[in-house]
């Protein structure tokens, strides 16, 4: 422990924030969550987190915000369930005024405002936790958000333990997002996501989850048995894609 640790205001003499690096360390070992969005279309998959005993479920990582607008997170839930809150009141405050979806970049700044107030104000501490907020106004959109404040706007990204092989796998296939199917997209998802699973977990109906958001369809999450179908379809495909990539 160290004296510049206990405030989010107070700089180390190496021009650090602990507080804030501590934020974005919650985020790295939180369980892992992948976006991607094509232009008519974003999907979500995440992985729930393991129940600590037999008789407890699995924990939600998948929050909806209005009927075209949803997120997944990494790091503190408690923290995310505040910001949730927050934004589906912000949601339905644009709806009750002008009868339409509040723009999904002008949320994710005023969340970004949000974190970011967090970082200045002594006796606070920042939110531990990261979002990918994903959305339908006039196209499909993706973005990411930090506890720092800063947000991002992206075709694939992905937060929590292990996402660096995720975001590798991205890389080598975004090029193909814009007018990819929606099965492939959800395909395309659930194998960036399974790169981050440790040895001897898989991924399963009772420990992912999947949403979609699109120009045809409102926010919708499926668990359990409702995500069966996409997750038959990747299991009965190769997981490994060297082959694909380098031929």
């Amino acid at each position: 422990m160290s004296k510049y640790d206990t405030d989010v205001t107070r700089w180390s003499p190496e021009g650090r924030l602990h507080q804030m690096e501590y934020a974005m360390k919650a985020v790295e070992k939180g369980n892992a969550a992948v976006g991607v969005r094509s232009k008519t279309h974003s999907v979500i998959t995440a992985l729930k987190r393991t129940p600590q005993a037999e008789l407890a479920s699995y924990q939600e990582k998948v929050f909806g915000l209005d009927p075209k607008m949803g997120m997944a997170i990494a790091g503190l839930t408690s923290d995310a369930r505040e910001l949730a809150n927050y934004m589906r009141n912000e949601c339905m405050n644009h709806r009750y005024v002008f009868d339409d979806v509040l723009p999904v970049g002008r949320l994710v700044d005023q969340v970004g405002s949000k974190h970011q107030a967090n970082t200045m104000r002594p006796g606070r501490r920042p939110y531990g936790v990261g979002c990918i907020i994903i959305g339908y106004d006039d196209a499909a959109r993706l973005y990411r958000t930090c506890p720092s404040g800063n947000y991002y706007n992206y075709k694939g990204i992905a937060i929590g333990h292990r996402s660096q092989s995720a975001r590798t796998y991205l890389e080598r296939h975004y090029e193909k997002f814009d007018d990819m199917p929606i099965d492939d997209l959800v395909n395309v998802a659930l194998q960036a996501l399974a790169t981050t699973c440790a040895d001897g977990v898989e991924l399963k109906p009772e420990n992912t989850t999947i949403a979609i958001v699109g120009e045809d369809r409102d926010f919708t999450a499926f668990n359990d048995e409702e995500a069966k179908k996409w997750l038959d379809t990747f299991r009965a495909e190769p997981k490994s894609d060297e082959m694909e990539v380098d031929s």
